[in-house]
């Protein structure tokens, strides 16, 4: 093998390696101000390191994310509060709506939007309540931190086909997993009226067969 072969591996070799997205940056004014702020709405404070020249590092993570923020000074060339769209993705926007609510951040109110794909600037297309069906990746919230940073809100409760392994289902937090227990619970208890009304004993193969069907985008187990 060459050495521009070893550096310039196949589509298929760049297939087998995970890229997991562990880091983000934004850009803040007040370090502690921001610190407050994340903090205050319960992420855990995972480092706060001071370095020469006034250079500083604060890491978060919201509850239940595999993913960190970084802050800090001296750390970014990026404008305060120039982040926008960053995705927390919840599972009843509702109860993580009133849950920040009650820590002090300003929400906006609960929303869907028009065409039915978000991702429009600004409040464009917003049309207020959640999604009229309720309907998965369809619900949203927003937020922003003291720089204007925005954060928005998604719910998720059914991962469209392939987003997830379908080999098994992982819970990045007890809420999660506590959250997809009362879902399977309440269809499985549509299973068990269309089927007659009986307890069905194999309920915990059916609920972890309609768990992990949730999670990978799988057709559900009626």
């Amino acid at each position: 093998m060459t050495i521009n072969e070893a550096m310039n591996p196949s589509a298929a070799a760049l297939s087998d390696i995970d890229m997991k997205l562990e880091v983000v940056v934004i850009p803040v004014s007040d370090v502690d101000r921001a610190k407050a702020f994340y903090t205050g709405l319960g992420w855990r404070l995972d480092a706060d390191v001071p370095g020469s020249d006034g250079f500083r590092v604060v890491q978060v993570t919201p509850p239940g994310s595999p993913c960190s923020v970084i802050f800090g000074s001296k750390i970014t060339s990026a404008l305060p509060g120039s982040a926008q769209g960053l995705h927390l993705i919840v599972s009843d926007i509702e109860m993580a709506h009133a849950a920040l609510a009650s820590r002090g951040a300003e929400m906006s109110g609960v929303f869907h939007d028009a065409g039915g794909v978000f991702h429009h600037r600004g409040s464009e297309e917003r049309l207020p309540g959640p999604h009229p069906t309720r309907a998965s990746y369809g619900s949203f919230a927003s937020f922003s931190d003291p720089d204007g940073n925005g954060w928005v809100f998604q719910e998720v409760t059914t991962r469209l086909p392939g987003r997830i392994d379908g080999n098994g289902a992982a819970f990045a937090s007890v809420n999660d997993l506590a959250g997809a227990l009362r879902r399977a619970a309440a269809a499985h208890g549509d299973h068990e009226m269309r089927t007659g009304g009986k307890h069905d004993e194999n309920w915990p193969d059916w609920y972890a067969q309609y768990m992990a069907a949730e999670q990978s985008g799988a057709a559900l187990p009626t």
